[in-house]
Formats: C-alpha cells, structure tokens, sequence
C-alpha cells in the first residue's frame, strides 16, 4: 500500500511537471503542447465549478431542505434560477430578464455598502486625520491634487495646469504601485513552480 501511494505521488509530480513544461514552452512559440495544457486546464477547471456548483447549491441548499426539513419555498428561487436557461429557447428567451434582474439587483445591493465603506468612507476616514505627520500631508494633498486634476469647470493653465500635473503624478505613482503588486504575485508564482521543477521533480535544490 505504502509502495502504490509513492508511484501515485512520483506519478503526480512528473505529470505536473510535465505541464508545467508545457505551459513554458509558449515563451518560445505558440505550440500543440500549450494548446494541450491550456485546453486540460480549462476543462478541468470547467468541470471541477460544476461539480462544485451541483454539490453546494442544488444538493446542499435545494435538495437537502425539500428532503430533510420538507422546506419547499426554496423552490421559488430554484425556479426562478431554471428561467436562466430560456436563452436556449428563442421563443421564451425574454424569461432571461427575471433572474438577471434578481442577481444584478442583490449583487448591486450587496456589494455598493460594502464598497462605500472600503473605498469612498476608509478614504475619507484617511485624509480628515491631523496633518501631524508626512504620511498624512501626503495623502491630504495627493488626495486634493487628483481631484483636481478631475475638475473640468475651469481650463487647466496657470496655477491649475501645475495642480492637475502634480494630480497625474500621483495618479501614476498609484497605477504604477498597483502594476508592481501585480508583477510581484505573477514572479512569486513563478518562483513556485520552479522551485517545484528543481525541488520535486529533479532534486537539484533543498
């Protein structure tokens, strides 16, 4: 037993591996064995949110209330949901509006309070605090030079021009912030998987 779990793991690492490889071949040319990977990866990934999908929504919150507790009222949001697929119906394809509208409303509501007090309120909180320190003069004036950068009541010349200029600095030093985040995760991932390849596949490194 312990003899099949060490073939089925070395297995495992020389078909990730294997993949991986794949999905590295692209930096030299678009190629049959990236169009494999891609097209493995996608279906997988397809199949595993269905899979998903049917174990937690319509066992665990249609199927198990109607069975266990005799609670059919979920079979209202159940049929409304159903109304998705009259897109494949051309006749009946306007039913499609209903659950669109159910989910963009509950999402709108759902997610516009949370984002208000994120962004818009936490923003706010930021830039009303004491100027006794750097960091919040900085967040004070960055804050009123990019709003004014955005203000296109008056023309931009003068000591307006110098104000929106500095207001796109600041803009760029936050783009360019958020883009270096972004390459850092994309580095990291990638550190990962070539340690993985000199780690557990050749054992090169320890």
């Amino acid at each position: 037993m312990k003899g099949f779990e060490i073939m089925s793991e070395t297995l495992g690492i020389w078909i990730a591996a294997g993949l991986t490889l794949c999905v590295f071949s692209f930096l030299y040319k678009d190629n049959p064995f990236y169009r494999f990977a891609e097209h493995l990866y996608v279906g997988v990934s397809v199949g595993y949110t269905i899979a998903q999908a049917w174990h937690q929504t319509v066992i665990r919150l249609i199927w198990n209330p109607i069975s266990q507790q005799g609670d059919y009222t979920v079979l209202i949001p159940a049929c409304i949901g159903l109304l998705i697929f009259s897109r494949f119906i051309p006749k009946y394809r306007w039913l499609i509006r209903w659950p669109l509208a159910f989910m963009i409303g509950v999402s709108a509501g759902a997610s516009i309070p949370r984002t208000m007090q994120s962004f818009v309120f936490k923003q706010m909180e930021a830039t009303i605090q004491p100027l006794n320190s750097i960091n919040a003069i900085v967040i004070a004036l960055g804050l009123l030079f990019t709003l004014f950068y955005f203000f296109f009541s008056i023309e931009h010349k003068g000591p307006a021009k110098v104000a929106s200029k500095i207001g796109i600095i600041f803009l760029m030093v936050s783009f360019g912030a958020a883009f270096g985040y972004t390459v850092m995760a994309r580095i990291s991932l990638l550190i990962g998987r070539t340690y993985f390849l000199f780690h557990d596949w050749l054992h090169i490194v320890k």
